[in-house]
């Protein structure tokens, strides 16, 4: 099969995939065939959009907040409307600003669950009724190596993850056979958005340094994780996480101990 047809007359949706790394999924789908919709909160003018057999393909956009019921309800009728069903779930949408867990308010930490662990469910909760009445699909959540380690400065959303990656388990056997529900968790990404984790260049080579692989992911590396794991070449895994983080981080004791220097 010809790279570009892997994806021929399947429908995926890419929440968040306007930007960073759900910019990069929504063009690994469109190169590998599929017809992609994204959808954020604000209108967009730059989508995903690819050049395959010479043919340019664009992702379809459409306007809906995740975190309101009600917004993502009218995005998944106008899908079906458009496409008559849906294969694919990246639920992707998520993130979180540096804030101390003792400085920030409750409502903050509110908000970051609802947009990390709340707002992912209640979508997957629709897709799912959806792939379940037209012959199943797959549900790929967007975890992060934060739901494994600690997470200081983002203890809120760690936790949000670490919930995520429990409900992959969980909705996996609750849906099943139809749907498949799996993470994949992506270690430190380089994005457009980098400078303000890492600081400049020389701050995200520094970085970049103490990850074995010597370089940030890129989103395509989390695209190709996403596109093996919603194939039928993966029809096996359900209820699984798969970790992309370029072999961790260095332990901080080697560059502690004086042996190691």
């Amino acid at each position: 099969m010809h790279p570009s047809d892997k994806y021929k007359g399947k429908v995926v949706l890419i929440t968040g995939g306007t930007k960073g790394i759900g910019l990069g999924i929504a063009n690994g789908f469109l190169s590998a065939g599929a017809d992609v919709v994204v959808c954020g909160r604000q209108t967009v003018e730059a989508l995903a959009q690819v050049t395959v057999d010479g043919e340019l393909k664009k992702a379809h956009y459409i306007q809906a907040d995740v975190k309101d019921i009600d917004s993502t309800a009218a995005m998944f009728e106008a899908i079906v409307e458009k496409y008559g069903k849906l294969d694919v779930l990246i639920n992707n949408a998520g993130g979180s600003p540096f804030a101390l867990a003792d400085k920030a308010s409750p409502r903050f930490h509110e908000a970051i669950l609802k947009l990390n662990l709340i707002a992912p469910l209640n979508v997957a909760q629709q897709a799912n009724e959806i792939m379940q009445a037209n012959g199943g699909g797959s549900i790929i959540f967007i975890g992060s190596i934060s739901a494994m380690r600690a997470s200081p400065g983002t203890a809120a959303y760690g936790a949000a993850k670490a919930g995520v990656l429990s409900l992959v388990k969980s909705l996996a056997v609750e849906w099943a056979p139809k749907v498949r529900i799996m993470a994949v968790s992506p270690g430190l990404v380089k994005t457009e958005n980098s400078h303000l984790h890492y600081g400049d260049e020389a701050g995200i080579a520094a970085v970049s340094a103490t990850i074995p692989a010597g370089r940030l992911a890129e989103p395509e590396d989390i695209a190709n994780a996403c596109i093996f794991l919603a194939s039928p070449e993966a029809s096996y895994a359900s209820g699984c996480n798969l970790l992309i983080n370029g072999g961790g981080e260095m332990p901080a004791f080697l560059n502690a101990s004086e042996e190691n220097k």
